[in-house]
This record gives C-alpha cells, sequence and structure tokens, in this order.
C-alpha cells in the first residue's frame, strides 16, 4: 500500500515541467484570443510533444523532437481518416500502435513517455466526427502546434543543454519488439472494439487508460498502474467536482490546464497515482473546455472508461510481459 504513494527519485530536470507548460498552454492562450477554441485544444495537444526532449546534443535532440513531432501529426491523420468508418477504426489503430512501437524500438526511442502519446492523440482523433472540409483545417491546427513545440524546445535547449553522457539503452532482439508490437497492436484494437460496444460519448478515455497502464516496465509495475489509475482518478474527480462548483470560466481552465500540466510533468516519474490525480483534472478540462460543462454525466463515464481501459490495460501488460509468451514467440522465430 505504501507504493502507492511513495515518492521515487529521478534524474529530470526540475525546469522540464515548466517548459511543458509553456508548450501545452501557448496554443491555448493564443486560439483563446482569437477565439478558435478547437484549435487551442488541437494545438495544446501536439504541445505534449515536448516531452520528446532526450538527448544531451543539441543538433541530435531536435532531430529527435522534429521526427517525434512529424509522428503526432501523422497519427492524428491516421486517427482522423479512420473515423471515418467505425468498422475500420480498430484495425487501424491497431495497425498504428504495431507501427508505433515497432518504430520506436527501431530508433531506439524508448525512454518515457514512449508510444503513449502517439496512440492517445490517434485515440481521441478517431472519435472526433469526420467532417471532410474542416479535416485540413483540424490537421493545420495540430502542424502549428507541433511547430510552436520546435521553436519552444530548441529555445530552451540552447538555454540548458550540457553535454553530458547519456546512458545508453539496452537494445532488446528483434523478435521481441515484433512481439511486443504485436500485442500492443491487439490490445489497443481489442479496447477499441470494447469503446465501441460500450456506446459511452467520448470511450477514447477506455484506450488511453489502456496503453497508459501497459506502459509498467513489467508484470508487478503494470498491476501497480493500474491500481494507482484508478484510485488516482477518483480523487481527481473529486477535485474536478468541486471546481466545477465555481462554475469557471474559459480562462479559468486554461490556467488550471497549464498549471496541472506543470504537476503532472513533476509528479509523473515520482509517482504516477500523484500524477493521475492531476491528470484527471488536466484531461477533462482540455476536452470539455469552451463546452457544455455537465458534470456529473462527465464524472460517471469518465470512472466507467478508465475502470474498462486498466482492467483490459492490466490483462495487455500479463500478456506483453508473460514468459511462455515470449517463449513461444522465440521459438517460432528461430524457426
Amino acid at each position: 500500500m505504501t507504493s502507492l504513494f511513495k515518492l521515487n527519485p529521478t534524474q529530470r530536470k526540475w525546469h522540464l515541467p515548466l517548459v511543458a507548460g509553456v508548450s501545452v498552454g501557448l496554443p491555448l492562450l493564443l486560439c483563446y484570443f482569437t477565439g478558435e477554441q478547437e484549435g487551442g485544444r488541437l494545438g495544446a495537444l501536439a504541445g505534449l510533444s515536448i516531452l520528446y526532449l532526450q538527448s544531451n546534443k543539441l543538433v541530435e535532440r531536435m532531430m529527435i523532437l522534429m521526427t517525434c513531432c512529424f509522428g503526432i501529426l501523422l497519427s492524428y491523420c491516421v486517427g482522423i481518416w479512420a473515423s471515418a468508418n467505425p468498422l475500420v477504426a480498430p484495425l487501424a489503430l491497431g495497425l498504428h500502435a504495431f507501427a508505433v512501437h515497432l518504430a520506436l524500438h527501431h530508433l531506439r526511442l524508448t525512454r518515457p513517455p514512449g508510444n503513449f502519446f502517439f496512440i492517445m492523440i490517434a485515440s481521441m482523433a478517431i472519435y472526433t466526427p469526420f467532417d471532410l472540409a474542416h479535416i485540413p483545417e483540424k490537421i493545420g491546427y495540430v502542424a502549428m502546434g507541433t511547430i510552436s513545440t520546435c521553436i519552444i524546445g530548441f529555445i530552451y535547449s540552447l538555454l540548458t543543454i550540457h553535454q553530458e553522457p547519456s546512458t545508453p539503452l539496452p537494445e532488446k532482439e528483434k523478435h521481441i519488439n515484433i512481439t511486443e508490437s504485436i500485442i500492443f497492436g491487439i490490445f489497443m484494437a481489442i479496447s477499441m472494439t470494447v469503446a465501441q460496444l460500450s456506446q459511452f460519448e467520448n470511450p477514447y478515455w477506455i484506450l488511453i487508460s489502456c496503453i497508459a497502464v501497459m506502459q509498467g516496465s513489467n508484470t508487478k509495475h503494470v498491476w501497480l498502474r493500474g491500481t494507482q489509475r484508478i484510485i488516482g482518478t477518483l480523487i481527481g474527480l473529486g477535485i474536478v467536482a468541486l471546481i466545477s462548483l465555481l462554475n469557471p470560466s474559459y480562462l479559468f481552465m486554461i490556467i488550471c490546464i497549464i498549471v496541472m500540466q506543470v504537476i503532472v510533468e513533476y509528479f509523473v516519474v515520482r509517482n504516477y497515482a500523484i500524477a493521475v490525480v492531476f491528470i484527471t483534472v488536466l484531461t477533462i478540462f482540455l476536452s470539455e473546455a469552451g463546452g457544455d460543462f455537465e458534470i456529473q454525466k462527465i464524472l460517471i463515464a469518465r470512472m466507467v472508461d478508465i475502470l474498462i481501459g486498466s482492467i483490459i490495460g492490466i490483462v495487455g501488460g500479463w500478456a506483453l510481459y508473460h514468459e511462455k509468451v515470449h517463449y513461444y514467440s522465440t521459438k517460432r522465430w528461430k524457426k
């Protein structure tokens, strides 16, 4: 029980959460003053790619960031085109999750947040109402968000980067990467199928919870993340309910999003349960800002979605790290 709220040591720099808040908040503030609320939300989602600053060398860091920004944009495009056909969407998301996980391992971009934001943004885009006339506009907002992220990342890197030796990551065998990618693809397709059958409003939280729980580094960690996500969500929903009593304005919600993003990035590497408390507030405000804020409906739907998604994610994590699965896959590949 103590491990649920234990703070873990980390080497993450204290100023990275601040720059993450700027990267997410800048599109929201700019679009608030221009009246483009939808554009602000899409730009803020693209701003999450700032978390892929993963090298101590300036040129290499910017190449990684720009590659990941392109991946974020591509993920949104895959999702928004897949939204045209609900029958094809689970297959499209499964193939996308497979390709993303395999590509990241091939490029050795396996440090957190890993495949999470690519799959998250594709999942959210799939549940965007398909409107062919507005697709270029929406893609443009995401593209502008990635451009602003690269600019912020470049300035931040010039001010803070130090030529320190980076710790090399252990390289997995090719067949293990392929097996893991297949499992990710299968469980993302399953979670989306369950989400569609549930007929909930905005059921992409089932998919997001599933992929978040599967980010655990081993079976025990997956179970811990699933438990932390459920407990953290309950507390976070309580905070949202309290804030909703204030009838928050759109500008107040934007400020909350920026503050919550900073807090989330501070805690996510230290304790996932505490981070999920603020992730819950952040994501609800980011998805509902400027719209009708039916708090009771949102709270019930979010809790059910996250519970279902976490259970699927725990099963997926079990498959991901089960010794027999890897034994039989290794045996198969060596034939």
